[in-house]
């Protein structure tokens, strides 16, 4: 990364942040995100078309320079070269080309419990049985909506296999959420508290959109969670649809 990057001077990102815990970089995989959760993919088809990396940084992250520090990234030799998109064919690519402007949208990350999905019980979206309730068929951007629960784990893919229960969309969000996002306790109080700041990230070359794709649609996108003490980087990316909506 050069100048102007993470922590305003010059700095490195690297593929490979290495497990949870550790300080040297390496080969890493998402626990369960899409490993475990595979099952779970496949039945919101989204099994092949999402992803998660991780990268590491070597300068202090502030977050007043977001949009510094995620141009940065995506201008990194190491990122550019290996951050994986979908090409309009379908297949597995790599960002590789200069990124000229990005949009970094802070997403609010500070929940540490699941009991904050209760409000989908108290709201009348799920019955208390775990059964969520269904609605009128209608479309949206193309997907056939039909029950109240719209969320992105929740929708999935353009060919998705709604599930009638909460239950697995739950235990999907909750992989997901404990694999990409940190967490870290005070000495004092023991209380919890979540140190990964997360953005949804878009980024343009000379021709335009170019990442997460190059035809923007709600269910692509590509979400950045960083952890400014561990100095990681978290992509989750998706592509949603066929290839001509990756186009």
């Amino acid at each position: 990364m050069g100048p102007g990057g993470a922590g305003g001077g010059g700095g490195t990102f690297v593929s490979g942040a290495g497990p949870r815990g550790g300080s040297e970089p390496g080969p890493h995989r998402p626990r369960r995100a899409v490993t475990e959760a595979t099952a779970e993919a496949v039945a919101l088809s989204m099994h092949g078309r999402i992803t998660a990396q991780a990268f590491s940084f070597d300068q202090q992250f502030k977050p007043y320079q977001k949009d510094e520090f995620v141009l940065a990234f995506f201008n990194d030799p190491n990122v550019n070269s290996s951050l994986k998109l979908l090409s309009p064919s379908g297949q597995w690519t790599t960002l590789g080309s200069k990124v000229t402007k990005i949009e970094a949208i802070v997403v609010p990350c500070t929940q540490i419990s699941m009991s904050f999905f209760d409000r989908l019980y108290t709201e009348g979206l799920v019955r208390e049985t775990g059964h969520i309730v269904k609605c009128y068929d209608e479309y949206y951007d193309d997907i056939l909506i039909s029950d109240e629960l719209r969320k992105h784990l929740c929708i999935g893919g353009a060919l998705c296999q709604f599930e009638d229960m909460l239950g697995p969309y739950l235990e999907t969000t909750k992989a997901l959420y404990k694999d990409l996002v940190s967490v870290q306790k005070n000495p004092e109080t023991k209380e919890i508290s979540i140190t990964s700041t997360v953005f949804r990230v878009s980024a343009y070359d000379e021709d335009g959109l170019r990442y997460p794709s190059g035809r923007s649609h709600e269910q692509t996108f590509s979400y950045l969670a960083v952890d400014p003490c561990r100095r990681h980087v978290h992509a989750l990316y998706h592509c949603y649809g066929g290839s001509a909506l990756c186009s």
